[in-house]
């Protein structure tokens, strides 16, 4: 990955973002202007085994679509989820990460390691390294680095100041379902990447989460979930991600360093109510990376931020002919009307 270093030591990583320019990163098309700076029966939540992952993603798509009527209303008429997503099925503060009756412990307060996993306070990061390891009913006030497979993240609360809130790497068959996860504040406490497929290598799904309020400090290219390009099956389902920036995006499927001998494969984005960057998602496809298999649905674009949902619109960098890419029913939030294929 020429557009970062990488630090290993032992099973612990840490990561710097490389003072050179990224091409991922405030993406524009030419011309265009520099970048600006309770339990959870009230939200349908389509939870996915590991099984389901190495299914065909079109398969997928068109499974979890099928879905949607039953637990929210239709695209067509529903409008101004944003506000209040909770008020639309989707996860919000109100109906995600902590269940009825639960208190959280503190992470390292309270508890500092458990089976598979433990918290490193040389780097302040939370590192799960045991296969099949489940964290739930955790309060993470730093990073959660995921560095196993068949993981599983439920019912947490990340409130983080760093590069990732949840950090990636050579994983299979992650889920992150019911979560939370923002920025400390909106200066130095913010996160740069609320999730973070560190290599592009990683393989699950993320589902039901709530990711908001990342923060900014100068220089930062923000992102709800950087995917970073890769063939791996990910889905990214039922999810409410606001970046509340002009930059960079909710949702970024692009490959670090994208070109020919980069592609993206088998990504799919379906369900989610999304919100802000410079444009909200990024589908896979800049500087002629090939794709396929990139499966974009039923998704709702709010206008928190900006009326196009990203500074810029709602996606750049999809490419339509792709073999097997789909985009379809994704909708305007405050009209409830279709977004064209781009």
């Amino acid at each position: 990955m020429a557009a970062r270093q990488i630090y290993e030591k032992g099973n612990v990583m840490t990561t710097k973002r490389n003072a050179a320019p990224r091409i991922r990163i405030g993406r524009k098309p030419p011309g265009s202007p520099a970048s600006g700076t309770g339990a959870s029966t009230g939200r349908r939540s389509q939870v996915l085994g590991p099984a389901v992952l190495g299914a065909a993603v079109l398969a997928v798509a068109g499974a979890l679509t099928a879905g949607s009527a039953a637990g929210r209303a239709d695209a067509s008429v529903t409008v101004n989820c944003a506000a209040t997503p909770s008020s639309c099925g989707y996860p919000d503060a109100t109906n995600t990460g902590v269940p009825g009756g639960t208190v959280l412990q503190i992470v390292p307060a309270q508890v500092s390691s458990g089976p598979g996993w433990y918290y490193n306070a040389a780097i302040n990061t939370v590192i799960v390294n045991g296969n099949g390891t489940v964290l739930s009913g955790l309060f993470i006030p730093c990073t959660l680095q995921i560095s196993a497979s068949n993981v599983t993240v439920s019912n947490v609360q990340i409130v983080t100041g760093g590069n990732f809130g949840i950090s990636l790497t050579h994983t299979t068959g992650v889920t992150i379902q019911n979560s939370t996860i923002s920025g400390q504040n909106p200066t130095t406490g913010r996160v740069g990447s609320a999730i973070d497929d560190v290599y592009g290598d990683s393989t699950g799904l993320v589902d039901g989460n709530y990711v908001h309020d990342p923060g900014y400090v100068a220089g930062d290219h923000t992102n709800g979930f950087y995917v970073n390009g890769g063939t791996q099956p990910l889905t990214i389902s039922d999810n409410t991600i606001f970046d509340s920036l002009g930059q960079t995006d909710a949702i970024n499927l692009d490959a670090g360093t994208p070109g020919p001998a980069a592609p993206v494969a088998s990504k799919t984005v379906v369900n989610n109510l999304l919100a802000g960057g410079s444009y909200t998602i990024y589908g896979g496809a800049p500087s002629g990376s090939p794709t396929s298999n990139i499966v974009i649905q039923g998704n709702r674009f709010g206008q928190l931020y900006y009326p196009k949902a990203g500074q810029y619109g709602p996606v750049a960098y999809f490419d339509s002919t792709g073999t097997g890419n789909i985009w379809s029913g994704n909708v305007w939030d405050n009209t409830g009307t279709t977004i064209p294929s781009p």
